[in-house]
């Protein structure tokens, strides 16, 4: 791939993003490019272990109150993170060297946080409100969605349990809740609304190629988030988890380094939790779809690029940019750009996707947000694009991320 291509290029596939909140500090967003492994796995095998069905209830209207009561219903349930690591310059092993948040999902230890509030730690130890503290074994992590299940070992009382809710259901505008740990002051509580959903981002996911793979279906919020939120929950008014609170997108940074909350925080969704956690406990990992294709960037996607791809004015969609040879899109016979264009480094004639298993996709984000919400590897679907501005549908055979 030419340098000068890798402008144009994100990865179309499954899944999530840079680092959120930790204690190290929180890195600002970028879109960067990436490329694409090309050998499927096999399907992993289903879990025994299952989640908690969603708890849905109607809300009134907002009071002080309400909000009193869900931080006292929901507080208990959440712990603070601290991550000890021999990585790096000497330092004294009994001080960590890393500190998140994250929240009880059972009555059997287990717990959710980010992946990268404890990547490399040698040991983890857990605090609760109460002031009970433990040791915690790592069962399992998910680099694409950026999360990691933890078990303690202690008695069944000390544990609260917080209610799981529906992310498909979650609106922009609803108000949200983030109850976490920000630079080490333990049980903080903000609240605000949800300000997109349907968000990409970089997943923590090396490709082989070089650069990441994507995360999608990140949930948007202006509720502050800062170092140390990474792994919380974001709650609904009802106090269901609806979100695991990741990064922040900032060009702001304190004066030890750190990134400054700057009112666009993202979340992953409660559903791919439900998704992935089961996987984890069972497996230790979870394995993602992938199409082995990229595709340009949404930031590009503007009338010279359309003018220049021979696509009409109003044209929508995921445009291939590049098929990874004897992937699934290849092998499905799908095209990524062939012919130079009038933009340089954008090579032109690919295949414009426009739906997907006959769901509609406007941006690249809706592609990747399916992806991730509905597919499974070794899964059928059926790609609807415009070739040479005529409908196509092939069916194509997804593989997994190695």
């Amino acid at each position: 791939m030419h340098n000068n291509r890798n402008l144009f290029l994100v990865v179309s596939i499954v899944i999530t993003t840079s680092l959120a909140c930790s204690m190290s500090g929180l890195i600002p967003i970028q879109n960067k490019p990436t490329s694409i492994p090309t050998t499927p796995l096999p399907a992993q095998s289903p879990p025994d272990f299952t989640l908690p069905a969603p708890i849905i209830e109607d809300v009134g209207p907002i009071t002080d109150g309400d909000l009193t009561s869900l931080y006292s219903n929901i507080s208990p349930g959440v712990v603070t993170i601290w991550a000890y690591t021999d990585i790096g310059s000497p330092h004294d092993e009994s001080i960590p060297t890393g500190q998140g948040s994250g929240f009880v999902i059972d009555t059997q230890g287990h717990i959710v946080t980010n992946q990268h509030v404890i990547q490399d730690a040698k040991d983890i130890e857990v605090d609760f409100p109460t002031g009970v503290k433990s040791w915690a074994t790592l069962l399992g992590t998910d680099p694409d969605s950026d999360l990691a299940v933890l078990k303690v070992d202690i008695p069944e009382d000390f544990l609260v349990p917080l209610p799981l809710g529906d992310s498909d259901l979650v609106s922009v505008g609803q108000f949200v809740v983030a109850i976490g740990n920000p630079f080490g002051l333990s049980g903080t509580m903000t609240v605000g609304i949800v300000s997109a959903i349907g968000r990409t981002l970089d997943s923590e996911r090396q490709a082989p190629g070089g650069g990441s793979f994507s995360a999608g279906d990140l949930i948007q919020t202006d509720a502050a988030i800062n170092p140390g939120n990474s792994g919380g929950p974001l709650l609904n008014l009802n106090g269901q988890v609806v979100g695991i609170n990741r990064a922040i997108q900032t060009e702001t940074f304190s004066a030890e380094g750190s990134a400054v909350n700057s009112g666009v925080g993202f979340a992953i969704p409660v559903n791919i939790l439900r998704r992935v956690t089961p996987s984890l406990i069972e497996n230790g990992k979870y394995d993602y779809p992938y199409l082995g294709i990229s595709s340009l960037n949404e930031s590009f996607w503007n009338l010279k690029t359309l003018e220049a791809l021979g696509f009409n004015s109003n044209a929508s969609g995921a445009y291939i940019t590049e098929v990874v040879h004897n992937g699934p899109a290849d092998q499905a016979g799908l095209r990524g750009g062939q012919s130079e264009s009038a933009i340089p480094g954008l090579l032109a004639g690919g295949d414009l996707i426009i739906a997907i298993d006959g769901y509609t996709v406007d941006h690249y984000d809706d592609l990747i947000s399916y992806l991730f919400k509905n597919i499974e590897v070794g899964q059928i679907i059926t790609i609807t694009a415009l070739r040479e501005n005529e409908e196509i549908n092939l069916e194509l055979t997804t593989g997994a991320r190695p």
